[in-house]
């Protein structure tokens, strides 16, 4: 596997957490892998991640603050080996735009149970984003070293 794509809805919360993540540990690790993060909404397009996820990326030690939203699209994202959706309507969303149901797969499916990962936003507060984070921590190491 040589690159990863994660998919959450807007790409400002989820999905851009998963791509820093991912960034600190491949190069903590020296893997040649490369990750992107998207949205399946257009809503939040060039925007930064949100404040909540920006601070606890902070808080453990990396930034995201460079990443800007962005829509999926199979057209400019299907050269990707393995597309991770961040809960079940993802999953959904991701494969009725056309993508290879062989290439696409939720973070839950690795460590995680099978459990989808909640937007932060339903919890509305900082221990929301750490319970996410976590989750989130926990199935990109166990994906990234099934790599």
């Amino acid at each position: 596997m040589q690159s990863i794509l994660f998919v959450c809805l807007g790409n400002i919360c989820r999905s851009p957490l998963a791509e820093g993540i991912a960034r600190e540990i491949i190069k903590k690790e020296n893997l040649a892998i490369v990750v992107d993060s998207a949205g399946t909404s257009g809503w939040h397009i060039d925007e930064p991640p949100c404040e909540g996820s920006r601070m606890v990326a902070k808080k453990h030690g990396f930034s995201i603050d460079d990443l800007r939203g962005r829509r999926l699209s199979v057209y400019a994202d299907d050269s990707f080996d393995l597309i991770i959706a961040l809960d079940s309507k993802n999953y959904r969303d991701i494969l009725s735009l056309g993508f290879d149901k062989n290439k696409v797969r939720k973070l839950g499916d690795y460590g995680l149970d099978g459990a989808d990962v909640p937007d932060p936003y339903t919890y509305r507060d900082m221990e929301g984003f750490e319970a996410v984070y976590a989750m989130i921590e926990r199935g990109v190491r166990h994906l990234l070293s099934k790599s």
